[in-house]
């Protein structure tokens, strides 16, 4: 099964083509250019360079959250507008859970932290025996401290993959808890875990983006309709 999969919940972008487990082409940037610029052209310019069509796809899967509200919403958008056009399945998967995939660290508990900004992160927690991930909480938000906190009634230590975590391993460090983090080349989200999560899926009749919280327009939105009763 040939799996297109776009990545675009955080500050970079990336597109990969799978074909039945196998990593066909990959492309990742993080130039600071809008992923609204970015991401379908990045999968246009790579199908072109494989050879392929869209008509050649089976399933379009996406990461469809938590992390930037705005980066999911485009990903989503694009996922939506290249499964729907050529009438291919399309998959949403957890960017948490995708992470995990694209890590897969044995021996360690696997911590894919998003930065959720005011001091929080969204996080899930996994681990692999080689064969596959196991998720051992749900998506949230949480803050970097009880984080910490939570490392200690495990006897793994934990390996922090995503954009937060670098922060999270300067409060892992201060605080004397075990813990590893994944190299630079291998700390930021990618497509390569959303196809390779998008594998275990089934296709789904619509994708729709899970943000765990309210953006900052809507949090002011209802305060102000509470101060105005």
């Amino acid at each position: 099964m040939k799996i297109l999969a776009l990545e675009s919940s955080a500050k970079a972008a990336s597109v990969c083509i799978m074909d039945d487990g196998k990593l066909i082409a990959h492309y990742f940037q993080c130039s600071g250019l809008t992923h609204s610029r970015t991401l379908l052209k990045m999968a246009e310019d790579m199908l072109h360079g494989t050879g392929l069509k869209i008509s050649d796809i089976d399933m379009v899967a996406v990461a469809k959250g938590p992390g930037s509200f705005t980066g999911i919403r485009i990903g989503v958008a694009a996922a939506k507008g290249l499964a729907w056009g050529a009438d291919k399945a399309i998959c949403g998967v957890s960017t948490l859970e995708a992470m995990a995939y694209q890590t897969a660290m044995k021996g360690y508990i696997i911590c894919p932290v998003t930065d959720a900004r005011r001091s929080q992160v969204y996080n899930a927690l996994f681990q692999s025996d080689g064969n596959g991930i196991e998720r051992l909480c749900p998506d949230r938000a949480v803050s970097i401290t009880d984080l910490v906190k939570a490392a200690g009634d495990f006897e793994k230590p934990f390996y922090l993959v995503g954009d937060g975590a670098k922060i999270c391993a300067e409060e892992f460090e201060k605080a004397g808890v075990p813990f590893g983090t994944a190299p630079d080349w291998a700390v930021m989200q990618s497509a390569v875990g959303v196809a390779l999560a998008a594998v275990e899926k089934c296709p789904e009749d619509d994708v729709i983006p899970n943000y765990l919280r309210l953006s900052q327009a809507e949090r002011e939105r209802l305060e102000k309709e509470k101060n105005a009763k």
